[in-house]
């Protein structure tokens, strides 16, 4: 096995446990978890706005870019907010 538990959780330890290998605490220490937090619950929330762009297609360039907007700032938000919680 290449990858025994020890090992993984030694890596595991070494790299998230940090605060300067976090760059929203680097450069907003006293806000990153309200950050975090919103960046959670906007990526949850999101989604429900894309059920009126499908249900009615994607016909003119407008609706396609609404639509790619938001799926970019979901994403965004997913990344940013996916270690809220823990």
């Amino acid at each position: 096995m290449a990858n025994s538990p020890t090992t993984h959780d030694s890596r595991a330890e070494s790299t998230e446990g940090r605060d300067g290998d976090r760059p929203l605490e680097r450069f907003f220490p006293h806000v990153a978890d309200s950050i975090r937090k919103g960046s959670f619950w906007t990526a949850i929330v999101l989604p429900f706005l894309y059920v009126p762009l499908l249900a009615t297609g994607l016909s003119t360039a407008t609706e396609t870019a609404t639509f790619l907007a938001l799926l970019g700032l979901n994403l965004a938000a997913l990344y940013v907010g996916h270690a809220y919680g823990r």
